[in-house]
């Protein structure tokens, strides 16, 4: 087994593999002057990127970049969407290269899945909380190799010992001469010499930036509204447009009467498309204002009539008779024992970015050029190219800050429809979708019917559990040559094929059903896991119920071969005072358990639920096993701010279906947990060294379970379908008292 701090081979890392592609981080020789050095035959996309960049005197791989001023440029592999991975990313490499945080200038790449892919996804793509994961060792490399390249050059033009020399915040030092040098001052001989043989990573005990709490690199933009997002692109010449589709999912665009637009001051043209209609104006009020005076004439399509029931119901059935995949099958299903069954329901959820979709875009006959704020840049290229007939190096996107993605910019589709228009216009254009377009034309998370049953033995411990999930499969239109041979999408069952605890025997079933077409699905923040740990984590409630013991003493038994996830529910335990005094009446708290993207999690919900029906969320307590901590400031952050998104989902979000279209439009009826409804949210962390975990999902993957359970242990009513139902809450008040049980009293939770 490799440890972190043994001597790095660069020859292994010419290029990382997968899918056929060349991607993530690569070594390259050479000599020469940096163009030279960056060796256009063997990685000709790095070369272009650094000429492009200025031919800057030292590029020694494709994140690194120094100026002979001594400035250090970070080319991030990474999108920034709010969770934070331009700091994280900038003090691994810091941490590395010798440098100070301060001292690092965070750039966007350019597309490019050969330099800048992620080898977990296959491709340029910021998701799946992957980034800190597949950039750990990556950028610490690179730093690593930069390092000491430069402390070469230094050492040769004293004459002395390598490894006699130190670096300090871009400073190259020989303390027993006295002498030192920048980096500036080094950056081109550095750039004529050949990769190093070995470079050495700094022993974790020796972490100077790593483990600390650090302020964001790109706060002081955002804090002054210096910080470009998507929305805020400005380009001579600009038109403004808005766009309105076909209200019903798969509906064509008929005829449009837009004379009482046209007359509408500082309106500039009305655009078509075979699905939606677009006015463009000098700016956008203009241009909104046009939108609203169309009179338009929709084919409203072969979905005209269907509803959120009729999706439910086709669901329903394919769960009960469709056909499965085989996902897990272990062990066998014990013939005697005591069976529990239960079947769970969860709604479709739009992304509801604060930043709506945008895409400024100028199409030439030789050129596109788009800016926007997307987790796939080279997708974007690729679709670009496609309506526009032009080859990809013809196409050239500005990545921007995105203003949250939450999954919903790993699609293209509105980068497709503002190429489109803008191929129309002689100006370049930006397309912003309104917030009522953006959640009505939403790629929406799926819904899904999962019916989940375990065999208790005489210890009231499952000896086995079955779990079937039924629902439409992202992963088969985004990625189909990541679907398994057997036609299985992985998502669909991450953290119920393999549970943390000791379970002998199980067998995990995914039955996809594909929606009608043109009602398009996407992956939401936390994809599989987010509905799956609601699934499992409730029934797990459910079987401690049913053998009357309290759900930690319950979990706690069958983690005991698992000490590292255990670890994690004790912390939370303590944390919140689960022994401690009787809460009082209505008021009850729910544990969740997971390990999903690479950590390991703990949410403790405690929420009180008044005769209305109202839920208030008291407190909530996370302990959190992630591995090393990069930037615990972050970590906080990332866990607060996703498990808030997923209690708003939880409490809350439902998108529904009627006569075609989706009904919600705005905040108002697709609601978020306000400032006065947020609960403290404490963040505890399991300290280790082992590798990072992923972070930006967790905290929304744990959340629903944890408040569905905290609501049970308050009310008695056991919630099998979201948003939570507030009606159902009420109905059952008056039976609250003859729910008072064993299991209630050892929880010590007060049902009168």
């Amino acid at each position: 087994m490799k440890r972190q701090d043994d001597p790095i081979d660069p020859g292994r890392r010419k290029a990382l593999q997968s899918g056929g592609l060349a991607i993530a981080f690569l070594w390259l020789g050479g000599a020469g002057t940096a163009a030279a050095m960056i060796n256009a035959r063997r990685q000709p996309s790095d070369a272009a990127v650094a000429l492009a960049d200025g031919n800057p005197p030292f590029a020694p791989n494709a994140f690194i970049r120094i100026d002979t001023s001594g400035a250090v440029r970070l080319v991030m592999p990474s999108v920034e969407m709010g969770q934070g991975i331009y700091t994280g990313c900038s003090m691994l490499l810091a941490e590395e290269l010798g440098v100070g945080l301060d001292q690092i200038t965070v750039e966007h790449s350019p597309p490019s899945d050969e330099l800048y892919g992620i080898p977990a996804l296959g491709g340029q793509i910021t998701g799946g909380s992957t980034s800190t994961r597949s950039t750990w060792q990556v950028l610490r490399e690179a730093g690593a190799v930069a390092r000491t390249m430069l402390v070469t050059v230094a050492s040769a033009e004293w004459h002395v010992d390598p490894s006699t020399c130190t670096v300090d915040r871009g400073v190259v030092h020989h303390a027993s001469s006295g002498r030192s040098l920048g980096f500036g001052a080094l950056a081109a001989a550095a750039g004529k010499l050949p990769m190093p043989d070995k470079v050495q990573l700094t022993d974790p005990k020796n972490f100077k930036l790593i483990g600390k709490p650090m302020r964001r690199v790109d706060s002081p933009d955002k804090i002054k509204g210096a910080a470009q997002f998507g929305i805020d692109v400005r380009v001579p010449g600009m038109k403004i447009a808005t766009v309105a589709a076909c209200p019903t999912m798969g509906g064509k665009l008929v005829d449009v009467d837009d004379k009482a637009a046209r007359a509408i001051p500082g309106v500039v043209q009305v655009l078509r498309l075979d699905n939606a209609v677009a006015v463009v104006g000098e700016h956008f009020w203009a241009a909104r204002q046009g939108l609203q005076a169309l009179n338009i004439t929709w084919d409203r399509g072969a979905n005209a009539a269907l509803t959120t029931q009729q999706l439910r119901d086709a669901l329903a059935d394919s769960a009960r008779n469709g056909s499965s995949i085989v996902a897990t099958d272990v062990g066998s299903r014990p013939t005697q024992g005591t069976t529990v069954e239960s079947e769970y329901q969860s709604p479709m959820l739009a992304h509801a970015t604060m930043e709506p979709m945008n895409a400024t875009v100028f199409v030439t006959s030789d050129k596109c050029e788009i800016w926007t704020g997307t987790q796939v840049p080279m997708r974007a290229v690729e679709e670009a190219a496609k309506i526009t007939g032009l080859s990809n190096d013809k196409v050239i996107v500005h990545n921007q800050y995105l203003g949250g993605g939450f999954g919903r910019r790993l699609e293209t589709d509105w980068v497709e429809q503002a190429v489109a228009l803008a191929k129309q216009v002689s100006y370049p254009l930006k397309v912003i979708w309104t917030r009522e377009e953006d959640i009505r034309h939403d790629r929406v998370r799926p819904m899904y019917h999962d019916r989940i049953s375990a065999v208790l033995d005489a210890d009231g411990k499952p000896a086995w559990y079955g779990y079937r999930t039924s629902g439409s499969s992202v992963l088969a239109r985004f990625a189909p040559m990541a679907m398994g041979k057997n036609g299985l999408d992985s998502d669909a069952v991450e953290c119920v094929d393999e549970v943390p605890y000791d379970i002998p025997a199980k067998k995990v079933e995914w039955i996809r059903h594909d929606m009608p077409e043109g009602l398009v699905t996407g992956w939401w923040r936390g994809v599989g896991p987010t509905h799956n740990l609601f699934v499992v984590e409730s029934f797990m409630d459910e079987l401690a119920h049913h053998v009357g013991k309290g759900p930690l003493e319950y979990r706690r038994a069958l983690l005991q071969k698992n000490p590292r996830t255990l670890a994690v529910l004790n912390l939370a335990a303590e944390k919140i005072g689960w022994s401690g005094q009787p809460l009082p009446a209505r008021v009850g708290r729910g544990i969740a358990l997971g390990e999903p993207f690479g950590s390991r999690v703990c949410a403790i919900v405690e929420a009180e639920v008044t005769p209305q029906g109202e839920v208030r969320l008291r407190r909530v307590v996370v302990a959190l096993d992630c591995g090393i901590a990069v930037n615990t400031s972050s970590i906080e952050a990332q866990v607060q701010g996703g498990l808030l998104f997923g209690l708003s989902a939880a409490m809350f979000s439902g998108i529904t279906i009627r006569d075609g279209a989706i009904e919600q439009s705005n905040f108002n009826d697709y609601r978020n947990l306000r400032i006065n409804e947020a609960p403290m949210v404490e963040v505890h962390r399991v300290v280790n060294v082992e590798p990072p975990g992923g972070l930006g999902e967790v905290g929304t993957a744990i959340a629903a379970p944890a408040l569905a359970n905290a609501i049970f242990a308050a009310t008695g009513v056991r919630l099998y379908t979201l948003p939570v139902d507030r009606d159902l809450l009420v109905k059952n008040s008056d039976a609250l008292k003859s729910v008072v049980s064993t299991a209630a009293v050892h929880e010590g939770r007060n049902l009168t």
